[in-house]
């Protein structure tokens, strides 16, 4: 998360906003957010398993973790392009998905 905090500017002059999303609680979604500085809006206190049964996520029931996934949504609010993790490789930077998103909104 701290790599696209780093690169906010760049998502602001595409007009493309972030948001995050965390099955901690609140006291460690904070803890989080403040750790990295974010000033994106963090969601927390999702339940995993739902979540990922409706977007396809991985939940790893042992660790009780949703591995991360990356959405990349039209102004419509389609997928344009999604990456799905069961692990830690495997993940957009924030470089990929500005370059993902130039081709979107720039053509």
């Amino acid at each position: 998360m701290a790599d696209f905090q780093s690169r906010l500017g760049d998502f602001g002059k595409l007009d493309c906003r972030l948001v995050a999303v965390s099955v901690d609680a609140e006291p460690e979604a904070r803890k989080t957010a403040a750790e990295h500085a974010l000033t994106f809006p963090l969601a927390y206190g999702v339940d995993g398993p739902q979540l990922g049964s409706l977007t396809g996520a991985y939940w790893e029931d042992k660790r009780r973790c949703l591995q991360a996934t990356g959405f990349i949504l039209k102004a419509d609010g389609t997928v344009a392009q999604a990456l799905y993790s069961t692990g830690p490789i495997g993940r957009y930077t924030a470089a990929e998905a500005l370059k993902i998103l130039e081709k979107i909104v720039l053509g």
